[in-house]
Parts: C-alpha cells; sequence; structure tokens
C-alpha cells in the first residue's frame, strides 16, 4: 500500500494506523518512534486487548459505541475483530443494537463517517461529491432516513443504516472497504422531536413536496453517474411509496438497487425455498397471505411471483396466488386507497378487516409478516395456519425485536411444533417435546453482501431481480438436511463469510451469464470472486 503520510497524521488515518503493531523499521522511517508505546505487538495481542475491553461494556450500545470508536482509530483491528466472531458482532454492528443506535445517533455521535447531502445544496451536488477524498467509490448505501427498520421517520438519525449497511458488506462478504460510501440524503424530518431535539444533526425544516425530492434525487443519481462511474447506488430505508417508485424510476437506467424490496424478497425466497424442501412442494404451488403491503412486502411479492414464472406460471397466476392485507384490511378491488403498485394482489374477495378470517378464506401455505406490527400473529392466526397446513410456513419479518409478529416459541408453541419459523431478527433456540428447535433469522446480510462482492468483482452494469432469486436459491442450498431437520432455514451466521462467497460466484454467473459484467469472464470464477475478498490485515508501510 503506498502512503505519504507521516508521524501523527499516519496514526490519525484509520486506514493505515496499525498503532502498536507497527514494526521497528516503520516507527523509523514513518517518524513514529516516540508516538506509541515502545513495543510491537502481533494483532492477535492488539484483538485480545479489545476482547478485554468489550467485556467491560454493559450493554450492546456500549459495545457498538466503543466499537464504531475502534473503526475510527483502526480498520484493519476492527474488521479483524468483526470477522473473527460473525455470531457475535453482526448483532452489535447491525441488526437489532443498530436501532437503539439509530434511535440516539444524534446523542452518541463522535465524528463523522461518509457523506451527509443536504437539499439547501441542491444544484452543487456533483461539486460536493467531489470533496470525498476516495475517487473509485463502488458503493453508495444512501437513505433519507424516511422509514428506518420499524423505527419510522428518523431523519439524521438514520445515518447509522448506511454506516452499518457497508459494514456488513466487508464483515460479511469480504468487499474491500476502501470504495465504500454511507450517504445521508438531507431533505428534513417530519418528526417532531427530532426538530425540537438541541442535538439533532439534520436539517430543522420538514419535508419537501414528492416532485421537489425527487428533483433533488435525480441530482444526486446523475452527479455520481459521473464523479462515480463504477459506483452501485445501494437505496435502503426510504418510505415504502418513493422506495418502489424511486427503484422503478432508476432500475434500467443505472446500477442500483434497494435492499429493503430486493434483498428483503431474496431472503424471504431463500427461506421458502428451504421450507419446500421440508413439504415438498413447489414455489408454484403455495398461497402465501401477507400481513403488510408497503414496500417490503410488495418487494418480496413481486419477486415471488418472478420465481414463480420461471417454475412455468404465467405472470397473472403467479400473482393470484399471492395475497394481502394491510392495515386496512385484506386488498381487493373495491378498496380506493390502494397504490398502483399494490393493486396486481387485490383480488375479487368480500372485504374482509379480520385476518383470521383471511387465511381461513384464502387458505394460505405461507403467511409473512412485514406489518412492523409486534404480536400481530396472535395464537388464533398461528392454529388456524396448522389447521390448514400439515407444516405451516411461518415469517415474521418486522424489526427491531419488539416488532416482530410473533416470536419463535409463540410460533413452535401455538402450532405444536409444526411452524416451519423464521424471523427478522434472531431469536434463542426453542425446546420443544424434547427437541431443540433452531429458529432461523431472515436477514438481509445473506443477500445484499454477496451482491457486493459479486457487483464489485464483476463490475455489473446493472442489479437485477434475477441475480435475488439466483442468491436465494444459493442461501437455500447451503443448509445441509440435519440442519433442515433442526427447524434452519438458513445456514449458520458463523460461517458467514464463506456462505457469502458461494453465493457471490452463483450471482457473478447471472451477471456473466446475461452480459452485464463490465469486465472479461474469468476461466475460473471461483477464484476470480475469491481474488477480490478483502482480508482484514494490516499492510507493510516501508
Amino acid at each position: 500500500m503506498s502512503n505519504n503520510k507521516h508521524g501523527v497524521e499516519l496514526l490519525r488515518d484509520s486506514v493505515l494506523n496499525k498503532s502498536t503493531a507497527f514494526t521497528l523499521e516503520e516507527r523509523e522511517k514513518l517518524g513514529l518512534v516516540g508516538l506509541i508505546p515502545d513495543v510491537t505487538e502481533s494483532e492477535d495481542l492488539q484483538m485480545r486487548r479489545v476482547m478485554q475491553q468489550l467485556g467491560h461494556k454493559n450493554t450492546d450500545l456500549d459495545r457498538y459505541i466503543y466499537l464504531i470508536s475502534l473503526l475510527d482509530n483502526d480498520e484493519t483491528l476492527f474488521y479483524r475483530v468483526i470477522m473473527s466472531d460473525p455470531m457475535r458482532f453482526l448483532p452489535i454492528v447491525y441488526d437489532p443494537t443498530i436501532g437503539e443506535a439509530c434511535l440516539k445517533f444524534g446523542h452518541i455521535f463522535r465524528r463523522p463517517r461518509g457523506m451527509y447531502l443536504s437539499i439547501a445544496h441542491k444544484g452543487r451536488v456533483k461539486e460536493i461529491l467531489c470533496n470525498w477524498t476516495v475517487k473509485d467509490v463502488r458503493f453508495i448505501c444512501v437513505t433519507d432516513g424516511g422509514r428506518i427498520l420499524g423505527l419510522g421517520d428518523l431523519g439524521a438519525n438514520g445515518m447509522g443504516i448506511p454506516i452499518g449497511k457497508l459494514q456488513l458488506y466487508t464483515a460479511a462478504a469480504g468487499v474491500p472497504p476502501e470504495g465504500l460510501l454511507p450517504m445521508y440524503l438531507d431533505a428534513g424530518t417530519n418528526n417532531e422531536s427530532l426538530l425540537n431535539d438541541p442535538l439533532y444533526l439534520g436539517l430543522r425544516k420538514t419535508r419537501p413536496s414528492t416532485d421537489e425530492l425527487y428533483a433533488f434525487v435525480d441530482e444526486f443519481v446523475e452527479a455520481v453517474q459521473e464523479v462515480f462511474p463504477r459506483c452501485c447506488i445501494h437505496f435502503e430505508d426510504w418510505t415504502g411509496s418513493d422506495a418502489v417508485q424511486l427503484l422503478a424510476r432508476y432500475a434500467e437506467k443505472v446500477c442500483c438497487y434497494n435492499d429493503d424490496i430486493q434483498g428483503t424478497a431474496a431472503i424471504a425466497i431463500a427461506g421458502i425455498i428451504s421450507a419446500l424442501k421440508v413439504t415438498k412442494s413447489q414455489l408454484k404451488d403455495q398461497r402465501i397471505l401477507f400481513l403488510g403491503a408497503g414496500s417490503a412486502g410488495i418487494g418480496i411479492a413481486n419477486m415471488i411471483a418472478t420465481a414463480m414464472t420461471l417454475e412455468g406460471l404465467s405472470t397473472e397466476d403467479a400473482q393470484s396466488r399471492i395475497s394481502m392485507f394491510d392495515v386496512n384490511g385484506l386488498l381487493e378491488p373495491s378498496r380506493k386507497d390502494l397504490f398502483e403498485f399494490q393493486k396486481p394482489y387485490a383480488h375479487p374477495h368480500e372485504p374482509t378487516k379480520d385476518f383470521v378470517e383471511a387465511i381461513k378464506s384464502i387458505k394460505p401455505t405461507a403467511i409473512i409478516g412485514v406489518s412492523t406490527v409486534g404480536k400481530a400473529f396472535t395464537q388464533q392466526v398461528v392454529e388456524t395456519m396448522s389447521q390448514i397446513n400439515e407444516r405451516p410456513i411461518i415469517f415474521a419479518l418486522s424489526n427491531p425485536t419488539d416488532h416482530a409478529e410473533c416470536t419463535a416459541e409463540q410460533a413452535y408453541k401455538w402450532s405444536k411444533g409444526k411452524a416451519l419459523y423464521a424471523a427478522g431478527v434472531q431469536f434463542p433456540n426453542v425446546q420443544y417435546d424434547g427437541k431443540t428447535l433452531l429458529p432461523g433469522q431472515a436477514n438481509n446480510f445473506y443477500i445484499f453482501p454477496a451482491i457486493g462482492l459479486a457487483v464489485y468483482a464483476t463490475q455489473a452494469k446493472r442489479v437485477t431481480d434475477e441475480m435475488f432469486i439466483e442468491a436465494a436459491h444459493a442461501v437455500s442450498d447451503q443448509i445441509t438436511p440435519e440442519q433442515l431437520q433442526q427447524g434452519l432455514l438458513y445456514p449458520p451466521q458463523s460461517n458467514i463469510l464463506e456462505t457469502e462467497i458461494q453465493t457471490a460466484i452463483r450471482i457473478a454467473k447471472v451477471v456473466f451469464d446475461h452480459n452485464l459484467a463490465g469486465v472479461d469472464h474469468p476461466d475460473d470464477i471461483e477464484a476470480f470472486i475469491r481474488s477480490h475478498v478483502y482480508q482484514p490485515k494490516y499492510s507493510t508501510l516501508v
């Protein structure tokens, strides 16, 4: 790694800083003698110190704050720690701890990360993007904070999400961190408590009209194409209608995707595919009922419909097998409050606001909760599903934890151990009828980091639904029959890097097969993907 920095300036560069791991030669040549303790430590010894310090923290939020401070000081050591034990650390640096971190973002803020692009600077976006020192940005994860997790409009506090998502690109899939740029498009917030909080870090104004917001986003997307021509834009946690419409606006024009729509859809499909290995049935034969009809629900439904067409159904037949239920009841044609993107799933049916009655009438093989309403899958809901199906598929995907539609224990207990269950958060193992059941976590981090690695390596020109569907199959294919018997619908998180690499290999094949790659087809795709994987090791600086 080339380096022009010396002394204190070098120690303040988190990418280059090695702290006590600088060699004697590096200390002499780089002006570091006397600026750090006169001892040369191994990376393992540095990690031991980090683990000891983490042990003194009382809460996961305290651990999150400590780890972000470590990242600010020593990026390599941060990723070495996270990647050493992903099952332990991913829930700290991301979900569920990230929800609390976002709620308190302005209060725990220490040092800016990424870029904060304000609508107050509309007309200057290209100029402002040029302020970023890395010139070959490969991914921008961008939010306007409009709908953070299940927490609603958090404005600038939502910046914790792009920061955390991009950390998972590296920690889970080995995408090199240098080309990753978290970004907050600040168009204000309608959250009164934040507007009245003296420590709030965003514009103190309410959100603009849709036309004004989209014009700002248009300028941003166009500027990215000029300033960072090899960049993929990852849209994250926009309000439901904005998420759907912005994806439709740009998907065929630039390299971009929306993780809430496509990533959530892919991980749900992966879980369904795994569940169908247990029920020994095909996706095209399922009837699926959603609780929640926002961007996540519609995104999952659309991708399931696409996957069904790959099994031989027409689009209309596929859509007819998917129904949706929201706060105003079952989606059906007499409803006057539907968005255009919801109407393909508004099938002829008597109006009802009773979810259990909808289950009895539609007889779904699977229910998928994306409602952000905790405990919405009641005992009656689960028992009704169990009466209709020998092995009911029950996915409670809303997060954080208290927004999950039901817990793993509830699903297994109320179904008498029959449920094929997954949640958006990780629930503990459940003891039932003498067996230990292992609930799966339908977390997008099985999908979007692998998409990132494949796009990074292939320099893909577009991101397509076919890539996400292949990712879903690749994730499911990595579960063993023994794990399925224990209730797992997703591979263990302990080996997440290898899982993501295998998934990225499959995605890359789709990229090459559809002539979407910006590089030549390699002789060995697996070796090609592995050659791009980041390793958290210090570089020699002299």
